[in-house]
């Protein structure tokens, strides 16, 4: 056998097992697939302060209470608000924040739909309010459409590909989440682990001209007790106690405390 056959076949054969160790197991932050592909708009500096990222972030957080009864450990608090920080441009005046469109919360179980997780529940709600004749801003669909290109989207934990696939087909302007989907697996949460920078990066077409500045774990450090109690048997977020195998809103509080489910 020629020598320049065996030294081209391991050739192939170190480039098939480096393209498997390239794929997407996305445990690993450092995985390439978690940079990887056009996200250019991560590359510049953030026009907005960490204060004002943080202010939204917390609001995505009281979110969870203003949806679930008042409860702040619901069993899936994924939650969402969806902010414009160039109100003007859609007819409200403009404050130093920006201001509030909509939230939404996780409400799989409450409505028995799989698909409302937080993220596609805060779409499905500005939706309505940006399209509500009665409403504040009273546009058509297409405008509503237009519309989301300005805003951007804060939620407690990293999209999953159905919501990251729904923040793109949105356009909108910003993507912020918290804890990262490496995160939500160390607590063993289920989740289908592909990364929303991997999502971004192989959009074609016309999704491959569209630019959503992506910003990750912001303020992970109080959102991550909001997830590490629920499959790994960790203490209870703030402001709740245990109750059976649950969390439910400390005693002491006037609030509700049902619970949620996945």
């Amino acid at each position: 056998m020629p020598l320049s056959f065996i030294v081209w076949a391991l050739l192939l054969l170190r480039l098939s097992c480096s393209a498997e160790s390239y794929g997407c197991d996305l445990y690993d932050p450092s995985n390439p697939c978690y940079t990887g592909g056009r996200v250019d708009s991560d590359l510049s500096p953030d026009p907005l302060p960490f204060s004002t990222r943080a202010y939204w972030m917390r609001r995505a957080i009281g979110a969870l209470a203003d949806i679930n009864e008042g409860s702040p450990c619901p069993f899936a608090a994924f939650g969402a608000v969806i902010v414009n920080h160039t109100a003007s441009e859609i007819g409200t005046a403009e404050s130093q924040l920006g201001q509030e469109v909509c939230i939404g919360a996780n409400s799989m179980a409450r409505d028995g739909n799989p698909t409302l997780h937080g993220e596609i529940a805060a779409i499905n709600n500005c939706s309505r309010i940006l399209t509500d004749p009665d409403g504040p801003y009273k546009l058509s669909g297409p405008e509503a459409l237009s519309a989301l290109g300005d805003l951007s989207l804060y939620t407690t934990a990293e999209a999953c590909p159905m919501c990251s696939s729904a923040i793109i087909y949105g356009g909108f302007r910003e993507y912020i989440f918290s804890t990262s989907i490496p995160t939500l697996r160390s607590y063993d949460w289920p989740q289908i682990v592909i990364r929303s920078r991997e999502i971004f990066s192989r959009s074609v077409g016309r999704l491959s001209a569209h630019r959503t500045r992506i910003l990750g774990e912001v303020l992970a450090n109080e959102t991550e007790e909001l997830f590490r109690w629920q499959f790994a048997d960790g203490d209870c977020p703030r402001g709740c106690e245990k109750e059976g195998s649950g969390c439910v809103k400390s005693k002491n509080s006037d609030a509700g405390t049902r619970r949620d489910e996945l």
